[in-house]
């Protein structure tokens, strides 16, 4: 102990050594009978010698040491092992200690995740393992939920949420440990955590990080942080038995289902994983399996699938329970290496080698899905996942060249929201990110561009005042300069639900082949005439009625008209977090005046106060649209309210639309009808003279032609009555006025 009274350093290693050389594992020793657990006082309970056991045949394990040694003595410490060493679950609770026998001088530990029911599997398992309540000493926080306490000293989170932590706390000075797990996916969040952190690391010497990897992107992450950084390589598992096709399999997706089901017809014993390219070969397997284990007979056992979306992974589906003789099958895709670290019962592992990534162009302002070999990183993880009893079956031949490391997120996504998080992060002192690979510049000038056209910068290319309230909200730019705008026009209530409904998962059930017409018949009955914004408020709506009748099965109401029942309660969540975040801000909450010719019109004002930047018009009254921004035509995406009855009610000719994806039939997607009249009235005059030409942009010069003489001509009335009559007093309405967010 120190003079005054802090806990030395130095003594950590020794103490914590001598622990481990005398079998206490960190704990505090009452007598022979009775040890008490340090982090809360109370024994231990039989479970956790259970566990602690099991903790020890771990590969991290035998690194524990050598890695206390690297924390005390270095602020970076980089560790690089594959998915089943344990890295993500010891490591963290190492750091744990290391703050604890600081007495959390510097504050505690947070470990990041990039799927968010990881983080809750991995919180709920070290809780687990440290014998200590959940939400107590071990908790986690991911959007829209937090399970911690002011006891807590080890939290997991997803990066993102940590992210905009700093936005209230830019040195993180709540931490004295910070662990970034999954480095190697390259999420746009952890890039920008990795860059920051570079620059926090020099303003707190007291504090650590940690950068838990494998061992391809190791390499990358010493290359940027300088070779002196301490690199931790845990011991390579066993890897199991690799059997290589001849040849490139093109039609990979029914390969993959044939060896499934020859697999099962072996009766061997084990679980299998499938990764595929995408979501919608997912969710097409699991409906293909399903039918191909109804038909088998009973003496093979039941052939169970699980679709395991990475994004949307559920903790239940992972852990089904096995019902007599039974083999489940988990169909997953790229980022989801890390949903089986915990699952012992994998045997057999089937890899398409490709996946499908949305890559973003900003020319055009939109995504496109590609079709691309995965990394040697991702091959490498999935050959270990089952251990070395079982197989690994990789579709494409041995000697394909993969790429080392996945490519970042960075360079292939809309990076406006980042760039806003980042001007904030300027006005708290953050200016620089030492990024790993720099924004692509057309991405990036793209970015700054929309942010001035959203008048999120002021003239020095700072944020304004509008920017800074902007990036208080969780969504993307278009939509919290919409928020703000409706704020104005009295109808927060209408555009606060449509931003919950856009940002949470779709909320439309994806039907079954021969149900198509019958869900297409359900979803009619919520469509409104102005658009799918406005439908979107009718299902939420329902929703909410619904939810307030007593003895009433929202669930099996959701069932019945193919709608996503947790994508609607996420809905509802987001929304309550968005109204929160306007009332501290004191910005002014109307009440809902939905279905009024007066609301409707505001709506789409505040809704061009956003996305007027992504205009199109029907140029041959044949649902051909052509978007003002860069000249391409697209179609109604066929499940929009427009697209299902455009042979009844014809398509209007003007129309706002959410998103454009360039690969999906070359559709725009969530579309309401807007005039030229109100377009004009919202449009920011230099996005407008900035637009390519053409004769949708003449059209609308001519409006614009028209109003402005029309403003002046009632302007030179007034002047002319002011003179008329000199002595009367009156007061002079503008006629004609941008909206003051602007």
């Amino acid at each position: 102990m120190e003079a005054n009274g802090a806990v030395s350093e130095e003594g950590v290693l020794e103490e914590l050594c001598s622990d481990l050389e005398e079998g206490q594992e960190g704990g505090f020793d009452f007598g022979d009978d009775l040890e008490l657990n340090q982090f809360d006082g109370l024994p231990y309970s039989s479970r956790y010698y259970k566990l602690l056991k099991e903790r020890k045949t771990l590969s991290v394990w035998k690194a524990r040491c050598e890695f206390m040694d690297t924390l005390i003595k270095n602020q970076l410490t980089i560790v690089s092992g594959s998915v089943k060493t344990g890295k993500s679950s010891q490591i963290p609770q190492w750091c744990a200690e290391f703050c604890l026998s600081l007495q959390y001088q510097h504050g505690g530990v947070v470990c990041t995740q990039i799927h968010r029911q990881q983080a809750v599997d991995l919180a709920l398992r070290v809780s687990d393992e440290m014998d200590v309540n959940i939400g107590h000493e071990v908790g986690y926080s991911i959007p829209l939920e937090s399970c911690c306490s002011s006891d807590t000293v080890l939290r997991y989170c997803t990066d993102d949420v940590l992210l905009r932590e700093m936005m209230s706390d830019p040195l993180l000075e709540h931490y004295g440990v910070i662990i970034i797990d999954q480095a190697q996916e390259r999420t746009v969040s952890t890039d920008v955590l990795l860059g920051l952190l570079k620059g926090v690391l020099p303003q707190r010497p007291d504090l650590r990080v940690v950068v838990l990897t494998v061992p391809p992107m190791s390499d990358r992450l010493l290359g940027h942080y300088g070779g002196s950084v301490p690199h931790i390589q845990l011991e390579t598992l066993c890897p199991a038995e690799v059997v290589y096709s001849n040849s490139n399999q093109r039609d990979y997706f029914y390969s993959a289902l044939r060896l499934v089901l020859e697999i099962h017809h072996t009766k061997e014993e084990g679980d299998i994983v499938v990764f595929l390219a995408s979501a919608q070969e997912i969710e097409c397997a699991h409906d293909v399996l399903r039918q191909e284990g109804a038909s088998m007979g009973p003496e093979l056992g039941a052939l169970v699938p699980i679709a395991l979306c990475p994004t949307q992974c559920g903790r239940a589906a992972v852990q089904v329970e096995e019902q007599g003789r039974s083999r489940r099958v988990f169909l997953t895709s790229s980022q989801g290496e890390d949903m089986f670290w915990a699952l012992d019962t994998i045997k057999f592992v089937i890899d398409t080698g490709v996946e499908k990534r949305y890559v973003y162009s900003p020319r055009i302002r939109a995504n496109s899905a590609v079709l691309r070999p995965i990394s040697k990183s991702q091959a490498e993880i999935r050959k270990q996942l089952m251990g070395s009893t079982g197989k690994c079956f990789c579709l494409y031949p041995e000697e394909t060249q993969l790429p080392s490391n996945t490519p970042p997120q960075i360079l292939e996504s809309n990076i406006t929201s980042t760039v806003l998080f980042l001007k904030r992060m300027e006005i708290a002192g953050l200016g620089h990110c030492d990024f790993i690979d720099r924004p692509d510049p057309e991405g990036l000038m793209q970015a700054l561009e929309e942010l001035d056209y959203l008048a999120a910068l002021d003239d020095d290319g700072n944020l304004s005042e509008i920017g800074i309230i902007m990036s208080e909200f969780p969504l993307d730019p278009q939509m919290a300069k919409s928020v703000l705008a409706a704020c104005e026009f009295d109808c927060v209530s209408e555009v606060v639900t449509m931003a919950a409904m856009l940002t949470a998962p779709s909320c439309f059930l994806q039907s079954p082949a021969g149900m198509r017409q019958e869900a297409q018949q359900c979803h009619l009955k919520f469509q409104h005439p102005e658009g799918d914004h406005f439908t979107l408020v009718n299902i939420y709506n329902a929703f909410k009625q619904h939810q307030r009748e007593p003895y009433f099965s929202l669930e099996k109401w959701c069932q019945d008209y193919f709608l996503n029942y947790t994508a609607l309660q996420t809905a509802d969540v987001i929304r309550a977090d968005l109204i929160d975040i306007l009332k501290r801000l004191e910005l002014p909450i109307s009440d809902s005046a939905f279905g009024t010719k007066a609301n409707t019109l505001n709506i789409k004002r505040a809704l061009l106060a956003g996305y007027f930047m992504q205009i199109a018009r029907d140029v041959d009254g044949s649902g051909n649209y052509f978007m003002l921004t860069h000249k391409h035509v697209a179609q109604v995406y066929p499940y929009s309210s427009y697209g299902t009855r455009a042979h009844k009610l014809g398509l209007p000719e003007w129309v706002l639309f959410h998103e454009y994806n360039l690969s999906e039939n070359n559709c725009i997607r969530t579309v309401s009808q807007i005039s030229p009249e109100v377009f004009i009235q919202m449009v920011p005059q230099y996005f407008f003279y900035n637009l390519p030409p053409s004769e949708s942009k003449d059209i609308l010069q001519h409006f614009l032609d028209s109003a402005e003489s029309t403003h002046h001509r009632d302007k030179k009335q007034k002047t002319e009555t002011l003179n008329n009559e000199p002595h009367k007093d009156c007061t002079e309405n503008q006629s004609y006025e941008r909206c003051v967010i602007q």
